[in-house]
């Protein structure tokens, strides 16, 4: 009997919830009611009106596409694990995140909200980039996860830097089931927290 079996079982099962635990629709939804608490002041509406604009837009439709997708087999997963096919998704969720901020800007929105926004898609336009023209599998999971904690740091302060740790496991996890080289992984996160970064120091 390898004793090594059971193990490297078990960190794929740990691997595979923390994957689907912090994958990027649950990042963002998370990540635009924290945002909007502090942008509205934990308004008792305001609050879950504009976290909801977000959430929708920037995960929710994307996440149905993509959903729908999976069960029709274009892709793979919901993961979209298939690089070539990624391009489709970029564009959605592109265009999907696109309209969320029109809402923002007519609703008069919070402008941390905006910028929030803005953020996400300087995001997306950098990954699909990466995707496209290097050819390259950059990690979407570890991207989103580290644009959060770069764009909680700007607002809530640098104590919220600590969260980093969860970005490293979630690129562990998707090391883990081989859906990213470590490469990736890192890539992703230190695209996601740049362009995260700079978009608020710009217009935060």
């Amino acid at each position: 009997m390898n004793p090594a079996k059971p193990t490297a079982a078990g960190s794929v099962r740990v691997a595979g919830i923390v994957t689907e635990v912090l994958a990027p629709w649950v990042v963002i939804i998370l990540l635009s009611t924290a945002m909007s608490a502090k942008a509205t002041g934990f308004h008792a509406w305001h609050t879950p009106l504009w976290a909801l604009v977000v959430a929708v837009f920037s995960a929710g439709v994307p996440m149905a596409f993509i959903a729908r997708g999976a069960r029709r087999g274009t892709y793979d997963t919901h993961h979209v694990n298939n690089r070539e096919a990624r391009t489709v998704v970029f564009l959605v969720c592109l265009g999907s995140t696109a309209v969320g901020m029109v809402i923002l800007l007519l609703g008069s929105a919070p402008w941390t909200m905006v910028v929030t926004t803005v953020a996400m898609l300087t995001t997306l336009v950098v990954t699909a980039t990466v995707t496209a023209v290097a050819k390259w599998k950059i990690s979407m999971h570890t991207a989103v996860s580290g644009g959060g904690v770069a764009m909680l740091a700007c607002v809530y302060g640098p104590s919220a830097l600590a969260l980093a740790g969860l970005v490293a496991l979630v690129g562990w996890s998707r090391v883990v089931l081989r859906d990213h080289t470590t490469g990736q992984v890192c890539a992703g996160a230190v695209a996601g927290f740049a362009a995260s970064a700079v978009v608020f120091l710009a217009l935060g």
